[in-house]
């Protein structure tokens, strides 16, 4: 099989959660189980860090991966989803994981994970322990999925288990409730092993004291302390995910870590492990931003930090997915500004006049097109050169961009 090939009979086995939604989530693990004995159990075979959260998890474990990196550590990083590659999900010390690995573990484990029913997530977690395993990494930072409890990441035994914030997401899925959805995230802490929150919040607090005492588990909040550091990750709201990745590090016991290694690996997250679409700005005049943000929490920062930004006109070019509550985040967007309505090109994007329609209801103007592609090329043509066009609502509008 090809590369496109093996990825195509990836994307086919079982609905892949980010594209299609709600048919892909699965409520046990016993398949990532069944799947890690097959491969004798290489998540066993190296040491890891499992962060979750709501939001920031997947640029808190960027920042920590560059730290461990900049101290001289060999780090496997699993993310998800990916912007432009597959590979993106799995990383070595910045490098991608190769196609040919990829199509070679599909190839041997094919017959296994056609039998087993295995999903695009689930066999993807497989082929990075795996991968983690064959490198012989030091240590690997491993990205929630979705949740925590029942995520396929969640049979690790992490030296450090980390949790950003809680915030309303994927409601369907993880409970209605910030108490709920606490309770889903605090899943990945286990017995003895510290935990670290990022962000004190008095509806989510009791749940995670609660489960930390149930685990035996050390509990410290990260927001507790502030940690003055600079990074190269733009955004005034990733000063809260330096605090959560710097108190992640305090916590790790078996590792060296200089505060020079810190400051180093905080300046460097982008080369050292190659990390897009966070605060990304693309060009200079007319000043083009893109930003992964897609819910109230996440949007909320970003937001903010495009009302500092300096211009004449704004121009903003949105999609979102179908299970966003529009009626939470549409009010955060600015109504002086020119919209670009699109649709982001995956079963589960939401249709571009119903994101017109609910725009409307909330005095955001603008105009509906075709693709994302056509409504980013139509900002570009519009704009002069002190303007600022923001790309954004979805990972997967910023996604068909880059």
């Amino acid at each position: 099989m090809t590369y496109e090939q093996v990825l195509d009979w990836m994307f086919a086995q079982l609905p892949m959660y980010q594209r299609q939604g709600q048919t892909a989530f699965k409520k046990d693990l016993t398949n990532i189980i069944a799947f890690c004995n097959e491969l004798g159990n290489p998540q066993q075979k190296f040491k890891t860090i499992h962060v979750g959260g709501t939001n920031g998890k997947g640029s808190t474990s960027h920042m920590i991966a560059s730290i461990l990196q900049e101290a001289g550590y060999k780090v496997g990083l699993y993310t998800s989803p990916h912007l432009k590659s597959f590979t993106e999900r799995i990383r070595i010390n910045g490098e991608e994981i190769s196609r040919e690995a990829v199509v070679e573990f599909i190839e041997k484990n094919k017959a296994f994970l056609e039998k087993q029913r295995l999903s695009f997530f689930e066999m993807t977690v497989g082929m990075a322990f795996e991968e983690f395993a064959s490198q012989k990494v030091d240590i690997a930072v491993i990205e929630v999925g979705l949740g925590g409890r029942l995520d396929s990441t969640n049979i690790i035994t992490p030296e450090v288990s980390v949790i950003t914030n809680i915030g309303l997401d994927h409601t369907q899925f993880l409970g209605e409730t910030l108490p709920e959805i606490a309770f889903e995230k605090a899943g990945i802490i286990k017995k003895n092993v510290p935990v670290v929150i990022g962000e004190r919040q008095k509806e989510t607090e009791e749940v995670f004291v609660m489960k930390a005492n149930e685990c035996n588990a050390p509990i410290v909040f990260a927001s507790d302390t502030k940690q003055h550091y600079k990074t190269d990750l733009l955004g005034d709201y990733q000063q809260n995910n330096v605090t959560t990745a710097v108190t992640t590090i305090h916590q790790l016991k078996e590792f060296t870590i200089s505060e020079e290694n810190i400051t180093n690996g905080l300046l460097h997250v982008v080369s050292n492990t190659n990390l897009k679409g966070r605060w990304q700005v693309l060009q200079e005049h007319p000043k083009v931003i893109c930003d992964t943000a897609h819910n109230k929490e996440g949007l909320l920062y970003t937001l903010k930090q495009l009302e500092k930004e300096k211009y004449k006109q704004l121009h903003i070019v949105l999609g979102v997915v179908s299970d966003k509550n529009l009626n939470e985040v549409l009010p955060l967007f600015p109504k002086k500004a020119s919209y670009y309505f699109c649709k982001p090109n995956i079963p589960r994007g939401l249709f571009v006049d119903k994101l017109k329609e609910q725009a409307d209801v909330f005095s955001l103007k603008g105009k509906v097109f075709d693709s994302v592609n056509q409504a980013f090329e139509k900002a570009k043509n519009n704009a002069s050169e002190e303007d600022v066009i923001y790309v954004g609502g979805s990972t997967f509008v910023v996604a068909e961009v880059l």
